[in-house]
C-alpha cells in the first residue's frame, strides 16, 4: 500500500476527497468542529480557511495519492514542548490499521522535526475504535475528563492520553514517511 503523510491542500482534488469521506463518515463534521463538509465546494471553503490558517499542521493520510484520513498537530506550546493530536480515517478506509501507523508515524515526526517532546490527545469514551487507535500509536491512557466535549446541546466524557518522546517507539511496520516540504 501506497501510504503517505502530506498537507491537505486547498484544491478541488483534496476538497472532492474530503467531500467523500464526509459523505461516507456522518460522524465526520463533529470531527472537524462542525464544519459545513456538504459538498465540494463547501470542502473547498473549508480547506481555504484552515490550511495553513494557524500553527497547526493538517497531515492528509493518503493511500495512492488519495486522502483518506487526517492526522493533525495542533495547539503546539513551544514553551512546555506539547502539542495536541487528532485524526480520522474515512469509513471505508478504517480497520486497516492506517490510523495507528499514521498516527505513530507524525508522533515520531512531531518529536524530532518540531522538538515536542509530549503529545497528548483525546477521545470520546463512547467511541472505542479511537481508544484503540491511540493505544496502538503508542499514547498510554492518562485518565477522564467529565462532560469536555459538546456536541450540539450533548455533553461527551474524553479519555485522554499522552506520549512522550523518551516512550519507545510502537512496531506497526515501517513508518509512514512524512512530506510537509515542497
Amino acid at each position: 500500500m501506497d501510504l503517505l503523510l502530506r498537507p491537505w491542500r486547498a484544491d478541488d482534488d483534496d476538497a472532492r476527497a474530503l467531500a467523500e469521506a464526509a459523505a461516507s463518515s456522518p460522524d465526520l463534521a463533529l470531527q472537524v468542529g462542525g464544519a459545513d463538509l456538504s459538498g465540494v465546494e463547501a470542502c473547498l471553503r473549508h480547506l481555504r480557511a484552515t490550511t495553513g490558517a494557524d500553527s497547526a499542521l493538517s497531515l492528509a493520510i493518503t493511500v495512492a495519492g488519495h486522502p483518506v484520513g487526517t492526522v493533525r498537530v495542533s495547539h503546539v506550546d513551544d514553551v512546555h514542548q506539547t502539542a495536541w493530536v487528532s485524526y480520522w480515517v474515512a469509513s471505508g478506509y478504517r480497520g486497516r490499521g492506517l490510523a495507528s501507523r499514521s498516527v505513530a508515524s507524525a508522533a515520531r515526526w512531531a518529536f524530532d522535526s518540531l522538538g515536542l517532546f509530549r503529545l497528548e490527545l483525546g477521545h470520546r469514551t463512547n467511541n472505542p475504535a479511537s481508544c484503540r487507535v491511540a493505544a496502538a500509536a503508542g499514547f498510554a491512557p492518562e485518565g477522564i475528563e467529565r462532560a469536555k466535549l459538546r456536541y450540539g446541546s450533548e455533553r461527551f466524557d474524553v479519555e485522554t492520553h499522552a506520549r512522550l518522546a523518551t516512550d519507545p517507539d510502537v512496531d506497526l511496520g515501517a513508518p509512514v514517511p512524512v512530506v510537509v516540504g515542497p
